[in-house]
This record gives C-alpha cells, sequence and structure tokens, in this order.
C-alpha cells in the first residue's frame, strides 16, 4: 500500500489565500497540472463537461490536470488553493480515471494544511495575473520549479507531506475510481519510463522488444496486461497528452509540436490526436482559454 502511494509525488506551483471578484470568470480553462481549492468566504461555481458544483464556504475543490473546466464569481469569492504538478514512476496519474471535478466537506486540519503551505513556501502566489492564459507560460513554470529546488530537504518533505494529506481527502471509494494496481515486472517499467523520457524520437514495438530482451508478441502481450493498453496505443496516448501540455503552455506551431512529440508528419499527428481527444488541434486549441469579457 505504502510503495503504491509514494510512487507518485508532487512538485508545487503555486499556493496563496486570495479574495476575488466578478472578474475571475473563465471558461474553458485546461491546465497541464492538478489544483486543490478551500472556500472560506463568498460563493462561485465551478463546472466541467458533466458536473456544476457551486464553490461554497467549507468544501475542498480539486481539479486533476487536463480537466476542461470553467471558473466564475459573480460578486465576491475568498480561497485557498494550491497547483502542483504530478510525477508517477510508470507514468500513470492518480488521476487518470478522475478527470472531473470533485468537492469534499473540508475538515479543520484542511484549512490548517492551506496555511501551513503558504507559510513554509513564500512567495508561491500567482503575482501576474489570476487569467490562467497570462500565468500558464513554461517561463513561470521555470521560475517556480527552481524555487522548489532551493528548498531546504525539510521543507521539501513537508510540502509533500501536506500535498499528500490534501489529495488524501478526495480518495474515498464514492470520489476516487481507482483501478487496482499490479505488480509491473521491472521490464515493463523501465520501458515505461524510457517511452516518458523519449517521446521526440521513433518508437516500434519491435525496439522496445529488442531493449527489454523479449520478444515482440510477447513483449506486447506483457505490456497490455500491466498497463491495459498495447504499447503502440500507450506511445500514441502519452505523445497527445504531451501535445496537449506544449498546446496550453507554449506557442509552439503545430508542426514543431509533431516533431516534439515523434509524429512523423503533421497530418499523422492532427488524425492521431483527434482519434484520441474527439477534437482537431486546431478546434482544441481554439476552446483553451476561451476567456469571457
Amino acid at each position: 500500500m505504502i510503495k503504491r502511494v509514494l510512487r507518485h509525488t508532487f512538485s508545487l506551483l503555486n499556493t496563496d489565500h486570495v479574495k476575488l471578484g466578478a472578474k475571475w470568470n473563465y471558461k474553458n480553462v485546461i491546465s497541464p497540472y492538478h489544483r486543490i481549492y478551500y472556500i472560506d468566504e463568498g460563493d462561485g461555481e465551478i463546472s466541467d463537461v458533466e458536473n456544476k458544483h457551486r464553490l461554497e464556504p467549507g468544501y475542498l475543490y480539486i481539479i486533476p490536470s487536463f480537466t476542461l473546466c470553467n471558473l466564475t464569481c459573480k460578486n465576491y469569492l475568498s480561497q485557498y488553493f494550491v497547483q502542483f504538478f504530478e510525477e508517477s514512476s510508470d507514468g500513470v496519474s492518480l488521476f487518470a480515471n478522475n478527470r472531473s471535478v470533485f468537492k469534499v466537506k473540508a475538515q479543520e486540519i484542511d484549512i490548517i494544511n492551506f496555511q501551513r503551505l503558504i507559510v513554509i513556501n513564500p512567495g508561491r502566489g500567482i503575482n501576474r495575473s489570476d487569467n490562467p492564459k497570462v500565468y500558464e507560460k513554461n517561463i513561470y513554470y521555470r521560475e517556480y520549479q527552481e524555487l522548489n529546488n532551493q528548498q531546504n530537504i525539510a521543507d521539501f518533505l513537508e510540502t509533500q507531506g501536506l500535498l499528500l494529506q490534501l489529495v488524501s481527502r478526495f480518495a474515498t471509494p464514492s470520489v476516487f475510481k481507482q483501478k487496482e494496481v499490479k505488480y509491473i515486472p521491472v521490464k515493463i517499467l523501465e520501458s515505461i519510463s524510457f517511452i516518458s523520457v523519449n517521446l521526440h524520437i521513433p518508437l516500434s514495438v519491435t525496439f522496445l522488444a529488442e531493449r527489454a530482451n523479449l520478444n515482440s508478441e510477447y513483449f506486447s502481450r506483457l505490456f497490455q496486461e500491466y498497463t491495459g493498453t498495447r504499447p503502440l496505443a500507450y506511445i500514441n496516448e502519452k505523445r497527445i497528452e504531451r501535445a496537449q501540455y506544449l498546446m496550453v503552455t507554449n506557442t509552439a506551431s503545430y508542426s514543431e509540436i509533431a516533431e516534439q512529440t515523434g509524429f512523423e508528419s503533421q497530418s499523422h499527428f492532427s488524425r492521431t490526436f483527434k482519434s484520441i481527444t474527439g477534437l482537431s488541434p486546431r478546434a482544441y486549441k481554439q476552446q483553451i482559454y476561451s476567456t469571457s469579457s
């Protein structure tokens, strides 16, 4: 159980306590990181493609990465928030089966945890703008990652623990539909790690099987048994996930994104993108940060 959880680590991006007004009104927001809110005053609304939640005092809300959502405040909203990236040893997110907004009743310890996060991570607010279109850029991510690198080990470990506690509030059977995790053979785990850092190069089942010193068909069956997906389908899913991240965080052209994610052509990238997301790259990007006036 412990080893299963500790395969996932978090990298803090922002945390703060803010008071918002009617300008906090953004549609079609999609981010490459997770965010958790605790509302202490006022009210607002948050929605994904399936559900609509009232933002109300005394509750925690989580928006997993790559979850399309709308954020609204009509008059006044006071909230604690934290935004953080997730890393896992097998490349599978804790939220892989939970790309929806969730709401749970807060406990007193949650408020204490948010306050402590802010104390040991000073200067981590969003100082430029509360508009995701402004603050979600690679250059800003690198700035905050450098702050993480400068943390002393005590604050780093405490930050990890606080984030784990906040995430754990949503890890209930009624909310968190996590699949049972099997032991993954070392050769498959190493192949997953290799894929995650080499999406930009040609990857084939034969190549991966040879690296693992296994027969191609056996490697493919083994990979599917422990990941639930055939190798090529897994590679394409990870490439498209990476492409989504690039589309959110920088202004690279579609051909540049195709090259950076290992597709042989822009047309191949576009076809694969639509088959996985249901939208063309252009349609997908048009709905990112379609901010209301």
